[in-house]
């Protein structure tokens, strides 16, 4: 079809108007002109029902009513006159630079054009679109003559391939809890595959069910320490400010991702909460973006490198003999001479690791630009039914002391002193480890070292409460899951089923091929048995062993063994639990982009193992 012009007047005060508009809600003056001329066309098309009309997206929610009052003079220029009865396509470019009045240009498919204005010149045409920068003053993408007008960004391939993925994750996945329940069974008929009894596999299903009740409670303290920590004022407020950074949908799930894997790669305990609280926040203060995508990047460390950082626990388990079971330090003694125990220098901190790790850290960043999907098929908050609230909101009035007791709950007395009591068994505690000093840092260490930060960034004792109280739900999942993983994990552990997969990976390898072979069987079990330092004990005597035997250096394996088991964790929502609690999603919102980035995370991740196993000397 020809488009011709028609040139409308505008005063220069309506573009002003507009322009900060567009400035307050964070979104291109296109799109706050497209809905102009919509909100036009609606009403033309209520005073005669012939005039139709198509636009690229619907109006969102909550920027009908400022669109409305921001837009009344584009109303009142455009309302007054009859709109084609075929629908229009809008394009629009400033003339002019006049002081009181600009033209824009406005083409129509009508075959009509405004009286006077065909001779004039005409400078290069933009077009009305959402151009996904979302900054202020832009009012489109430059367009050839003959292009098509109004027209939406084209997704990626990798865009529309995750939608794809989520699409039926969100159709045919269980929530969380169906994760375990179906994998119970499905190892169960593994180990009835194997050659095991029914009887046998009862009773280790039940001898296992409670063995992770220790490891159960120090997770729900991370989820909850961590949770009090992110939400104190100090941190909140950076929180804000950091999700101020990103302009745009696709630089804030980018940004999400970079701060999630970086948070990770520190402690990976604090990252799931940071990350989330960030990604909830960003969400809110950025418009369009989609919340599934930006859910998943908050998962992102857990998933690619936070096994390679400072709280890596396998690298810390090898690195300390009173953390290295017995069975597993005479397995490396006897590769390396005696010496039961594996430093962090022949581990994570090994230039090949450290280059691993920025691979990964690169290719999950490129993924997470290119999984952005367009505005049209992003699904908002607000989409999903989810309200966000500022995290940062008015100062809270403090409740009146009446009795004594309401003054020890808000004197910051015993907060200093509790403060400093912590800080002095810290100092003894680090001092008197053996060797590294990060040896030291173990579970029930870094939940002393939240709590006590979230006591001192909290200040008054009551608000440390409430802020227990309020993170509290979000460990709901891990007390109910947790001890079915632990019946999972006790059928693979007190059974032969382990063995017995690992001899055939043995069998079938090589110098070569050894390292690729046990990332994926790390990543493989790790969807049933999610926990790192737990699987680690399981694997670590034949893997070592085998090691031994095909002069594959230990420390490597170790390093295998970690980003296999973190790639894992794309697979299976079990780490996504205290995520998905505080976003307020299911796994199955997430999971179609975590598949997504799966596909590309761990292919880099058997290249490099693959690769960078030649440069390891033996043992």
């Amino acid at each position: 079809m020809s488009l011709k012009k028609t040139t409308v007047m505008v005063d220069e005060e309506y573009l002003r108007i507009i322009k900060e508009a567009a400035a307050r809600e964070g979104r291109p003056e296109s799109e706050c002109f497209r809905e102009g001329f919509r909100i036009a066309v609606l009403r033309a098309a209520a005073l005669n029902p012939r005039p139709r009309a198509m636009f690229t997206r619907p109006i969102a929610r909550p920027h009908r009513m400022g669109s409305v009052a921001n837009m009344l003079p584009v109303l009142q220029l455009c309302a007054g006159g009859s709109f084609p009865s075929r629908t229009p396509l809008v394009r629009m470019r400033r003339d002019g630079p006049g002081p009181e009045r600009a033209r824009w240009t406005m083409a129509r498919n009508d075959g009509t054009e405004a009286a006077g204005e065909k001779d004039k010149p005409r400078g290069p045409e933009t077009t009305a679109q959402d151009d996904g920068t979302g900054g202020a003053g832009n009012a489109g993408s430059t367009r050839n003559a003959g292009e098509p007008a109004g027209a939406e960004p084209r997704e990626t391939l990798l865009a529309r391939t995750a939608l794809r993925f989520t699409a039926f994750t969100e159709k045919w996945l269980p929530d969380a809890f169906g994760f375990v329940l179906v994998g119970t069974f499905l190892i169960f008929a593994l180990g009835l595959s194997t050659g095991e009894r029914p009887a046998t596999l009862v009773d280790s299903w039940g001898k296992g069910f409670w063995s992770l009740i220790e490891f159960t409670l120090q997770m729900a303290m991370i989820i909850i320490g961590g949770y009090a920590v992110a939400v104190s004022a100090p941190v909140a407020k950076l929180i804000a400010r950091m999700a101020r950074i990103p302009r745009s949908p696709r630089a804030a799930i980018t940004f999400t991702a970079a701060v999630a894997m970086a948070s990770s790669y520190l402690n990976w305990a604090f990252s799931l909460v940071f990350s989330a609280i960030l990604a909830k926040e960003t969400a809110r203060v950025v418009r369009g973006v989609d919340y599934r995508a930006i859910g998943a990047m908050a998962f992102l460390g857990l998933g690619t490198v936070w096994a390679q950082g400072l709280s890596g626990s396998a690298a810390l388990q090898v690195a300390s003999e009173a953390s290295s079971p017995k069975p597993v330090r005479d397995v490396i003694a006897e590769g390396r001479g005696g010496d039961g125990v594996i430093p962090l220098t022949e581990t994570v901190f090994t230039w090949q690791s450290l280059l691993a790790t920025a691979v990964v850290f690169a290719v999950a960043l490129t993924m997470a630009w290119f999984l952005t999907p367009s505005p049209s098929r992003a699904k908002t908050a607000e989409d999903l039914g989810i309200e966000l609230r500022p995290l940062v909101g008015e100062k809270t009035v403090e409740a009146r002391r009446s009795r004594p007791g309401d003054w020890l709950e808000s004197s910051p007395v015993f907060t200093v002193l509790i403060g400093l009591l912590g800080l002095w068994y810290l100092v003894r505690h680090f001092a008197a480890a053996e060797g590294n000093p990060i040896a030291a840092l173990d579970l029930n260490t870094v939940n002393l070292i939240l709590l006590l930060l979230a006591l001192c960034l909290h200040w008054r004792p009551i608000r440390m409460v409430d802020a227990v109280r309020r993170g509290a739900p979000a460990a709901s999942g891990v007390l109910l899951q947790f001890p079915f993983y632990g019946g999972i994990f006790g059928m693979i552990a007190f059974t032969g089923i382990s063995k017995q997969v690992a001899g055939w990976l043995v069998s079938v390898s090589n110098e070569v091929f050894f390292a690729p072979l046990i990332a994926v069987y790390s990543a493989v079990l790790g969807v049933f048995v999610p926990s790192g330092g737990s699987k680690w004990v399981i694997e670590a005597p034949y893997v070592i062993d085998a090691a031994n035997r095909l002069h594959v250096d230990q420390g490597w394996m170790v390093v295998v063994y970690d980003l296999g088991e973190a790639s894992a964790n794309l697979l299976q929502p079990f780490w996504m639990l205290p995520t998905l609690a505080i976003l307020g999603l299911k796994a199955r919102d997430i999971m179609g982009y975590t598949f997504a980035m799966f596909l590309a995370c761990f292919p880099a991740v058997l290249v490099m193992v693959t690769v960078l196993a030649g440069t390891l000397p033996f043992p």
